[in-house]
């Protein structure tokens, strides 16, 4: 593996999938594109979380992990909410509320 590789790891593809995701939002479906960009931010955090995540000198991955796991998890249950409007009454629901 090359020098250049190693430091720039898997961020380039996750950037393309995050552009993608961005141009469904606009293009195709603005539920369906922001769980595209919520599954890409929390394959981020577990490409992140398995070290592979290169060199980045200012966040660590104790920094980076959580906070593309929360950000692509509250993406992603916000796109299925807005996709299925009962979610949210059959969840309270469930929960007693």
């Amino acid at each position: 593996m090359s020098r250049s590789a190693e430091r720039w790891g898997p961020y380039p593809l996750v950037m393309a999938g995050a552009v993608l995701g961005v141009l469904a939002i606009f293009l195709v479906d603005a539920e369906w594109g922001g769980f595209a960009l919520g599954a890409v931010l929390l394959v981020a955090a577990a490409v992140r979380f398995a070290g592979y995540g290169g060199a980045l000198a200012v966040r660590t991955k104790n920094v980076d992990t959580p906070t593309l796991a929360m950000l692509g998890a509250a993406l992603v249950v916000t796109a299925l909410f807005l996709e299925y409007p009962d979610l949210k009454a059959q969840l309270l629901a469930l929960f007693g509320r």
